[in-house]
């Protein structure tokens, strides 16, 4: 008799969240889907990216964040931008803020049972000086790069941090 196949674990779910879901979010979203898959690990992580605010519903990401994101490999381009909803307290594992202020925003609509969802995505990307991911929308070219940047650098120790989960080693 054969020996029945362990039923792998649930998919992690994890949502990017900033203001307008136009800039820094479907960024972050971008380069973690690219770099889970990079590291095989596209099939358990699930990635989305949603705003605090609805003032972009439906358009794609920012022109210059797609841009920027093109020159170094990621497709952002058949992103739409969401607005959090409260479904998505339940639904997702892990709900990363770009800042301060999205984390707080996060946190009064947050369920006190999935407050533990709730973290800022620099957690993860402590060595790159920052705490934030700051908003590039009002500035220049640098800031988009900086935002990757940024993004790069906690997008990889998220990536580190998944890979120890318990039955996902």
């Amino acid at each position: 008799m054969e020996k029945p196949v362990p039923e792998a674990p649930p998919p992690i779910r994890v949502l990017m969240v900033c203001m307008g879901n136009i800039c820094r979010s479907p960024t972050a979203e971008g380069v973690l889907r690219a770099r889970l898959a990079a590291a095989g690990m596209a099939e358990w992580v699930l990635v989305d990216s949603a705003g605090t605010h609805a003032y972009h519903v439906g358009e794609p990401p920012d022109e210059r964040s797609q841009a920027h994101a093109a020159r170094r490999g990621y497709d952002l381009s058949a992103q739409r931008a969401r607005a959090v909803d409260d479904d998505d307290f339940e639904r997702f594992d892990l709900l990363l803020a770009m800042d301060w202020d999205n984390l707080a925003l996060l946190q009064e609509r947050c369920p006190p049972q999935a407050q533990r969802k709730l973290r800022r995505l620099m957690e993860f990307g402590r060595a790159a000086g920052s705490e934030v991911v700051p908003d590039p929308y009002y500035g220049g070219a640098a800031g988009f790069d900086h935002v990757l940047d940024l993004v790069e650098a906690a997008c990889d120790g998220l990536i580190e941090h998944l890979a120890r989960t318990p039955g996902r080693e």
